[in-house]
């Protein structure tokens, strides 16, 4: 999407973002990859560690996997769209600033630079795995077994990823062979309810699998006629 086809408000935003927000030494392809292979570097650190696992053990994976859906679907419906003590930067960054510079009229990023806000900060890859993947996999190790800890790392992980790829892939351009595929195209849309400003607080708040949306009721059901032109000025700033 070329920024003479950006709505208004949009275009200002992201204007007024890369001046203000300058990371003249950031780069994109090294951001991606650096989530991409840290991730599967721990992956495969994990998987590697296994022995002789059992099928209950294996049961892991699927308890760790719904675990997961349930953390995105809460964080993301809660202090990423609600000011949070504590966690004022995350709304700051997912609402105010990824919402206003994504919205249902344009989905797409224009460079590389702007992955910055698709994925997450590289330190949130650090933080994911020192203060959720590596506790609980560990107490996993202790209480349960080892390959119960190597599981749910492995697990997490590969969750963590997942979610950063397929909201990569919603942002791409519409017209990218990727963001064509079947699967990929109906997850897109589903995200694209989302980026309606006036829905954002209220529908569509899994990323990677809409599972939790289904089961809480916040699924988008209609045929959703989205609304055109920029929002009201105390839902453009986010206040």
């Amino acid at each position: 999407m070329g920024a003479a086809s950006l709505p208004e408000h949009v275009e200002r935003f992201r204007t007024e973002y890369r001046r203000t927000e300058p990371g003249k030494r950031y780069s994109g392809w090294a951001h991606f990859g650096f989530t991409s292979l840290g991730s599967l570097a721990v992956i495969g650190l994990a998987l590697s560690q296994l022995s002789e696992v059992s099928l209950l053990e294996w049961l892991t994976v699927p308890a760790s996997f719904l675990l997961a859906n349930v953390a995105e679907y809460l964080g993301h419906r809660g202090p990423m769209h609600h000011r949070t003590k504590g966690l004022g930067l995350v709304y700051r960054r997912h609402t105010q600033q990824h919402h206003h510079f994504f919205t249902h009229e344009a989905m797409a990023y224009e460079s590389s630079h702007d992955f910055r806000m698709v994925l997450f900060p590289p330190v949130l890859l650090l933080f994911f795995l020192g203060a959720i993947a590596t506790p609980i996999g560990a107490l996993l190790f202790t209480l349960g077994s080892p390959n119960a800890g190597w599981l749910f790392v492995a697990t997490a992980m590969s969750y963590f990823l997942t979610y950063e790829w397929l909201h990569f892939c919603h942002h791409l351009p519409a017209d990218h062979l990727v963001a064509r595929l079947p699967l990929l195209a109906k997850l897109r849309k589903h995200h694209s309810v989302h980026h309606d400003l006036r829905r954002m607080g209220h529908f569509n708040f899994n990323i990677t699998f809409p599972l939790c949306d289904r089961l809480f009721g916040t699924s988008w059901k209609a045929e959703p006629a989205l609304t055109k032109g920029p929002p009201p000025v105390g839902e453009r700033t986010g206040l």
